[in-house]
């Protein structure tokens, strides 16, 4: 069972984004890592789910399969991946192509290398509208202009004539986020894109992110390691592991009343003006190695709370609360948050 069924939908409209069963591996001659292992979660209409987890958990490769952007000959893709009504798997490259921008667009997390630096933002701007909307140059160029006050660029004129690294980190993400949003798309994904910037940019970002995403109401898929990021902008969070979702519900329920031992962790190793003067929990041990899939829960060499089982058995999804689900064997019954 995944954790998409076991988490009853209470909402009345059609999921922008459904996945279920999702498996990705990067296959060479030398071995086989298999990065995401059985990924399922939807996404409804102008909601906002924030994909969060460690490095190596495998967020952003469950992004790049949503945009089919993972190598051809290296990356095998099974489960299901729909975007409104697109199949994203059985879709050829020239369907990908037009979808690509036009229905999902993607934000990545360091602009300069996204952005082409041989080309000045107003020209990469215009050529995503271009490729997607018929209308000619002029108009093309007004949009460009249009979107680029919208994301708050001071001297949005200047600023389309400009070169990448003629902007400053926070500008350059603002123009990456304007070109995401030049035709837009229903759905934004946005793989940790305030990682790079400092924290006063970061907030900024976040704060028009959110509003960009209200004012056209598109599906927004933020992934982070930075739960203070999640709790800032999240409706929804999916805690990732070893490339599976361990835990999911509303933003309120996972941060405030975690019940998986790897969000507890997690939540228990972020600094906070509480935590003045008190030694920080970190998670014990290292993520586990993708290219051998252990028996039983990946997370137990790291938790606290293992038993025996927990190395034998592999954890299905079990309900802890309204739309609120966790893989973890010791849920509902034996695993007592107040033993925290």
């Amino acid at each position: 069972m995944s954790l998409a069924q076991a988490i009853p939908d209470v909402a009345t409209k059609a999921p922008l984004v459904q996945v279920r069963d999702l498996h990705v591996s990067f296959v060479s001659r030398e071995e086989t890592v298999r990065a995401v292992n059985g990924v399922s979660f939807d996404l409804m209409p102008g909601e906002v789910l924030c994909i969060i987890g460690e490095s190596g958990s495998g967020k952003s490769v469950t992004m790049r399969a949503l945009m089919r952007l993972l190598p051809r000959k290296r990356a095998v893709i099974t489960g299901e991946l729909r975007v409104g009504a697109h199949d994203m798997i059985a879709l050829d490259e020239r369907r990908l192509s037009e979808i690509r921008g036009s229905v999902v667009s993607m934000v990545f997390q360091e602009p300069m290398t996204a952005l082409d630096p041989v080309y000045t933002v107003g020209r990469q701007i215009t050529e995503t509208i271009l490729r997607h909307q018929r209308c000619g140059r002029r108009t093309a160029w007004a949009r460009a202009l249009e979107i680029l006050q919208l994301v708050r660029i001071p001297s949005p004129e200047r600023r389309l004539h400009a070169y990448p690294h003629e902007l400053s980190g926070g500008l350059r993400q603002r123009a990456l986020i304007a070109m995401a949003l030049s035709c837009r798309p229903s759905l934004l994904l946005a793989d940790e894109p305030t990682t790079a910037l400092d924290a006063t940019v970061q907030i900024q970002v976040l704060i028009l992110l959110r509003k960009l995403q209200k004012e056209f109401g598109m599906g927004l898929i933020f992934v982070t390691h930075d739960l203070g990021v999640a709790a800032q902008i999240a409706d929804r969070v999916a805690v990732m592991y070893a490339g599976q979702i361990v835990e999911e519900g509303s933003a309120r329920d996972v941060l405030m009343q975690p019940r998986h031992p790897y969000t507890i962790g997690m939540l228990s190793s972020t600094v906070t003006a509480e935590a003045r003067g008190r030694d920080i929990e970190a998670i014990a041990g290292s993520p586990p190695d993708m290219r051998v899939l252990m028996q039983g829960c990946s997370f137990a060499p790291r938790c606290r709370f293992s038993v025996a089982a927990c190395s034998t058995t592999t954890p299905e999804p079990v309900a802890v609360g309204d739309r609120h689900s966790a893989r973890c064997i010791r849920l509902p019954e034996t695993f007592d948050p107040a033993a925290r």
